[in-house]
């Protein structure tokens, strides 16, 4: 929640786990990934993952794959940075939700 990346640079990152079947393959992945996005959803997968062995018990985390995932936008945080003749402008610093659910094979 409210991670300091836009959402769209999220999602990026995001499509390329979701096609993975594997939640092992999808950390490889983002683990070879060259983008700063890549650094927090695999935190985020790797927590998925440990949370599912601790909390429901999943012995065997080859199991697992990525059911969902995906990056909602967040609270927009508004700067102004000077200009010339007495202005201003706005910045937008855009934050954004990541959400994936990993699930277990049948």
């Amino acid at each position: 929640m409210y991670t300091r990346t836009a959402a769209r640079k999220m999602r990026v990152v995001l499509n390329a786990i979701r096609e993975t079947a594997d939640a092992e393959i999808a950390l490889s992945k983002l683990k070879f990934e060259d983008k700063r996005a890549a650094k927090l959803i695999y935190k985020l997968l790797a927590s998925a993952v440990a949370n599912a062995g601790v909390k429901f018990g999943v012995t065997d985390p080859s199991r697992l794959y990525v059911k969902e995932a995906y990056a909602n936008v967040g609270p927009t945080l508004r700067r102004f940075r000077p200009r010339a003749q007495g202005r201003a402008t706005r910045i937008n610093k855009r934050t954004s939700h990541i959400t994936v659910v990993v699930a277990e094979r049948d």
